[in-house]
């Protein structure tokens, strides 16, 4: 199936950002580190412009540490300033400023604004709320929770303005549809939950057949992807009278993905391969 989310709301997110970043100092991209191309907003660059910009590659805790040094090495090679979050890592303004590389004194005529923005369910009002070390911005395992700019203010001369997600009209490489889907980014209503997780299992079999032999008790795995799908469900009792039930068993699948119980991984890797160690 071809998957698609922009909802109308979406389209008056973009002219709100549009708007907002009139005033915005810096741009803080929050990317899902298991995805960072695929979870990177391809509008995002024309509506930015030459404003600087840090990539926080969210969700580093679930990713491939390896393959996460290797897309921060890949942004700083490219003069990008790129941080990885956790979800026990904790921020401050002014950390993020200094990873930023922009320079800040506070001044009591001049407000530094700067605006997260990123795709749905990413975690940028996760970090909003780190920041503010209080719980303001609502946080959801599903889409779209934020629905307009909430600007608050971190400290003395710093203001920090959430936005909605935003989605681009038409996701042209299909894969990276996909992957945004076995991610949570797109709405669990807009997508066939039977072919994400037979992507899922397809991509995972590859890269990280162990994890799947781990935590679903297998000696081996089956060759097609929907064989597989149904040993995982016989596994963990997806069945219903007459066999499969290849809706549930896809749930498992997917809420494992997305939670980390098949364990650290990354579906993408940087254009080129980088040895962290050596730069």
């Amino acid at each position: 199936m071809a998957i698609g989310w922009y909802p109308g709301h979406m389209n008056k997110a973009r002219k709100d950002i549009m708007k907002a970043l009139k005033q915005v100092d810096l741009v803080v991209e929050i990317l899902d580190a298991r995805l960072p191309a695929s979870s990177t907003n391809p509008l995002l660059d024309s509506l930015i412009g030459e404003l600087p910009r840090l990539k926080v590659l969210n969700k580093s805790d679930l990713a491939d540490p390896s393959v996460t040094a290797s897309w921060i090495a890949h942004f700083n090679q490219q003069g990008q300033a790129a941080i990885t979050q956790g979800k026990d890592d904790d921020f401050t303004a002014e950390q993020i400023l200094q990873a930023s590389k922009q320079p800040y004194r506070p001044d009591r005529n001049k407000i530094f604004r700067f605006m997260i923005v990123g795709i749905p369910n990413v975690g940028k009002s996760t970090l909003m709320n780190k920041l503010l070390k209080r719980k303001l911005a609502k946080v959801g395992n599903e889409p779209a929770v934020t629905k307009a700019p909430q600007e608050s203010s971190l400290a003395e001369g710093i203001k920090l303005i959430d936005t909605p997600g935003v989605l681009w009209p038409k996701i042209e490489d299909q894969e990276a549809a996909y992957r945004l889907a076995a991610s949570g980014a797109i709405r669990n209503t807009a997508i066939e939950f039977e072919d994400i997780a037979l992507f899922t299992l397809s991509f995972m079999k590859t890269a990280y057949p162990e994890n799947l032999l781990s935590r679903y008790r297998l000696t081996e795995l089956a060759a097609e992807p929907i064989e597989l799908l149904e040993q995982i469900a016989e596994k963990r009792g997806a069945l219903r009278k007459g066999g499969v039930d290849y809706h549930k068993a896809s749930e498992i699948v997917l809420n494992d993905f997305r939670n980390g119980a098949l364990g650290l991984l990354s579906m993408e890797k940087p254009p080129l391969t980088f040895d962290p160690e050596i730069g």
